[in-house]
C-alpha cells in the first residue's frame, strides 16, 4: 500500500498493539470471569488494560466500560441516558453532523416521543456555543455533541456546554463522541465537563472491535443489553480480552499529543498549499478544523466514489468519500452544511495519522492534479 490517507476510517495497528493481542491470544487466553488460576490471571490483565486506557483518557479505571467500538458506546450513551432521564424531561439536543451511530439513536428517541433538536452547522461545519445555549432548556435531559467531526474535522465547543446546562437549570447529561479527538487533542472528561465520553481503539492504531464508554462516577444510565455480570452489568458478555489488550497497548504507545498535532498540522498545511495550486480545488474543512482531517472538492466530472476508486486503482492511494460507516451514501454532514450538489457530490476526505509524511502529500496532490486534467468537469 503506497499511500494510506484514510486514517479517520481506521488506522494501521501499531507494533505494541499487535504484540499485546498476540500475547493474549496465545498465552493469557482464559476467560476473565473464570475462577481458576488462568482465569484470575486473565482478569488481572483486563484490570491492567482498563488502567492503561483510563490513564490515557485522564480518568479513573472504574469509569471505563469496554464495548465493541464507538458505535456501541454511542448507542449505550444516548439511549441509556435518555431512558434513565425520561421522567426529568423530554428534550434531546444534538447536532445535524453527528456520527451515524448518534444520529440513528436520536432518530429512535424521536420515534419514542422525545423532542430532538438537531443544531445546523455553517458553511464550514462549525456550530457555535450560542446555538447550544439557545437550544438547551429546563426540559433538556441529554446533550450529545461530538468533539471533532469525522468528515470535515470541525471542532465543536463541547467544553462550554456544561456551563450552559447548569445556567439553564437543566437536568441534562452531557455526552461527547471523542472518537476522532482521543489522542489528537489534549483533554480529559473532567475538563470537558462531560458525563459520558466515547472512544475507540482503531482510530489510535489499535484493533477494530474494541472501544470504551467513560461514565462519570455517580452518573446513572440504563444498559441496553442483559445477561451477564461483566462491565458491572452495563455491557454484559465475555470481554474481548485480546482486543482490549491491544487497545490498552495502543493507548499507552500514543505520542505526546501537542507535538504530534504540530507534525500533522505541517502535513495539512503542505497539502493545502499543493492542492491550492490546482485550478478549481476548494476546501470544505475550515482552517480552524482539526488538521488530521481535510475535506476537499475535486473539480472533475467524476463523483466522489469514482474519484476514490480512481485514486486507489491507478495511484494506490487510499482516501474516502466520507464516513466509512455510511458505505458510500451521500454525506449527511456536507448536506447539513448546505453545500451545492456539485461540491457535495465531488468531495473526498483525506485523513492523516502519525505514519504519514510530506511525500504522501506530494503524491496525492500530483494524482489529483492529473485526475482534474485527464477528467475535467
Amino acid at each position: 500500500m503506497a499511500v494510506y490517507l484514510d486514517n479517520s476510517a481506521t488506522t494501521k495497528p501499531c507494533r505494541e498493539a499487535v504484540e499485546a493481542i498476540t500475547r493474549t491470544l496465545t498465552e493469557n487466553y482464559a476467560n476473565p470471569s473464570s475462577l481458576h488460576g488462568a482465569g484470575v490471571e486473565a482478569a488481572k490483565a483486563l484490570i491492567r488494560s482498563r488502567e492503561a486506557v483510563a490513564r490515557a483518557l485522564g480518568c479513573d479505571k472504574d469509569e471505563i466500560f469496554f464495548t465493541s467500538g464507538g458505535t456501541e458506546a454511542n448507542n449505550l450513551a444516548v439511549l441509556g441516558a435518555a431512558a434513565a432521564k425520561r421522567r426529568a424531561g423530554n428534550r434531546i439536543v444534538t447536532t445535524a453532523i453527528e456520527h451515524e451511530s448518534v444520529a440513528a439513536a436520536a432518530d429512535e428517541l424521536e420515534r419514542q416521543g422525545f423532542e430532538v433538536i438537531r443544531l445546523e452547522p455553517d458553511r464550514h461545519g462549525n456550530i457555535t456555543a450560542r446555538q447550544f445555549a439557545e437550544a438547551i432548556d429546563k426540559s433538556t435531559v441529554l446533550v450529545s455533541a461530538m468533539y471533532v467531526n469525522n468528515e470535515i474535522g470541525s471542532v465543536l465547543p463541547v467544553g462550554e456546554i456544561r456551563r450552559m446546562i447548569t445556567a439553564k437549570g437543566a437536568p441534562a447529561l452531557l455526552h461527547t463522541d471523542c472518537v476522532q479527538a482521543f489522542g489528537k487533542l489534549r483533554f480529559t472528561p473532567k475538563r470537558l465537563g462531560a458525563d459520558l465520553v466515547t472512544i475507540t481503539a482503531h482510530k489510535i492504531h489499535g484493533p477494530k472491535g474494541a472501544g470504551a464508554l467513560y461514565i462519570k462516577k455517580g452518573t446513572r444510565i440504563l444498559p441496553r443489553t442483559f445477561g451477564g455480570e461483566q462491565e458491572k452489568r452495563m455491557r454484559p458478555g465475555t470481554e474481548a480480552s485480546a482486543l482490549i489488550a491491544g487497545f490498552a497497548a495502543a493507548a499507552a504507545a500514543m505520542p505526546e499529543t501537542d507535538a504530534q498535532l504540530e507534525a500533522v498540522r505541517e502535513l495539512n498545511l503542505r497539502l493545502r498549499a499543493l492542492l491550492g495550486e490546482i485550478d478549481g480545488v476548494s476546501f470544505n474543512s475550515d482552517e480552524n478544523a482539526l488538521p488530521y482531517i481535510l475535506n476537499v472538492y475535486i473539480p472533475t466530472f467524476m463523483r466522489s466514489q469514482t474519484i476514490v476508486q480512481e485514486l486507489s486503482a491507478k495511484y494506490d492511494i487510499c482516501v474516502s468519500s466520507g464516513s466509512a460507516c455510511a458505505k458510500g451514501k451521500k454525506s449527511h454532514v456536507l448536506s447539513a452544511m448546505r453545500l451545492p450538489d456539485e461540491i457535495a457530490d465531488k468531495s473526498i476526505r483525506i485523513s492523516f495519522s502519525r505514519l504519514n509524511t510530506l511525500r504522501d502529500c506530494e503524491l496525492i496532490a500530483a494524482a489529483i492534479k492529473e485526475i482534474t486534467e485527464t477528467h475535467p468537469r
